[in-house]
């Protein structure tokens, strides 16, 4: 099997990399999160005109038809440059729910799910996406149009037909909202075992992209802590050659290295339709957010109590991490789906299924 990347997948996520390196620096997105809306929509058409918008979109409604396997390599780089939530839950959960639905007899619903995709590739839409594990949807104020959930049913709702009351968030990226509305025919896109197919879908491919961004935070967090210990000094050294500093940073980089490769089997478990791809997604969510929640803890402690100040870049990471741990299912959650699939009797696991020993 061969587990490396392609020469195109990891020129694009360079090409995606050097581009937010410029336009999404802190103290641009500091400015940003400190607006009404808290989003750019010049930021939002410069990376559109990337192709990040339509890395999910299928070619022939404009886009580039990747999939999950190359997402694994951008959401790292949405979490590394703290990229609000819209966009993934836009360019890759509503892109993917949007493709997934079953062509019908309903030509005119069929052209407005195409035209939905194109806009998307386009970057002139935003997409909220909710599911019952989220007590709250994201970006729900801000949306075009919303995917939701009735039951069974999956829904696409426009702005004007829904009600949304703000909430909080300790992260100043997020634009936090409870949404009430009422399903009706006309926004009805599944139902049925098709909704519900949908609906787990929808799951597994937010839980893969909190994953992905928890991962591209732990090493953001973890490139600052280092930058930082190789300048401060005390009793005339920098704090970086003391072994204790060492020890916190080198525990995170090895949880990192460990979590990469959990990350990218998922991915493609998923991307090939795997009956146990949400068992591999778990267990991708919780090595990504054991590595990230560690990087946060031992940035905080290299850092001292400053780490904590809005000057320093290391907070908004942090506070980043410590929702994301909890979105699309905490770590309880998903080790209870990990518990399901090994206690199960009718699962053969173990080394003697892995190489194929009867």
């Amino acid at each position: 099997m061969d587990f490396t990347f392609t020469e195109d997948e990891l020129a694009f996520r360079e090409a995606i990399s050097r581009f937010l390196m410029t336009e999404a620096a802190p103290e641009a997105l500091r400015e940003i999160w400190e607006t009404d809306t808290g989003r750019s929509p010049e930021l939002r058409n410069k990376i559109a005109e990337q192709g990040l918008t339509a890395l999910s979109i299928p070619e022939e409604d404009g886009g580039l038809g990747l999939g999950d396997v190359a997402w694994s390599l951008m959401t790292q780089e949405l979490g590394y440059y703290g990229i609000p939530d819209s966009l993934a839950d836009t360019a890759y959960l509503a892109a993917g729910v949007l493709t997934a639905r079953p062509q019908t007899d309903n030509l005119e619903r069929n052209q407005q799910i195409k035209q939905w995709l194109t806009a998307i590739g386009e970057g002139s839409i935003r997409v909220a996406v909710g599911h019952p594990v989220n007590p709250l949807v994201a970006d729900a104020a801000v949306a075009d149009l919303l995917i939701l959930l009735d039951g069974d049913d999956v829904h696409a709702v426009t702005r004007k037909d829904i009600d949304v009351v703000l909430r909080p968030s300790i992260d100043s990226s997020r634009r936090l909202a409870k949404v009430s509305w009422q399903p009706s025919r006309d926004s009805l896109l599944a139902s049925g075992e098709v909704g519900k197919a949908i609906q787990q879908q929808i799951l597994n491919r937010g839980a893969l992209s909190a994953a992905g961004q928890l991962l591209g935070l732990a090493q953001r967090m973890l490139d600052l802590s280092i930058d930082y210990v190789a300048q401060r000094k005390q009793f005339g050294r920098v704090i970086g050659s003391f072994q204790a500093v060492k020890h916190h940073l080198a525990d995170v980089a090895s949880k990192i290295e460990m979590a990469k490769p959990v990350l990218y089997r998922a991915a493609k478990e998923f991307d090939d339709e795997s009956v146990d791809s949400s068992v591999y997604i778990s267990q991708a969510k919780i090595f990504c957010a054991e590595a990230a929640h560690l990087a946060a803890k031992n940035g905080i402690q290299v850092h001292g109590a400053m780490g904590y100040t809005w000057e320093v870049d290391l907070q908004m990471f942090m506070k980043r991490t410590w929702v994301l741990e909890s979105t699309w299912g905490d770590v309880s959650f998903h080790k209870a789906r990990v518990n399901e699939f090994v206690f199960d009797a009718n699962n053969k696991i173990g080394p003697g299924q892995t190489f194929g020993r009867t």
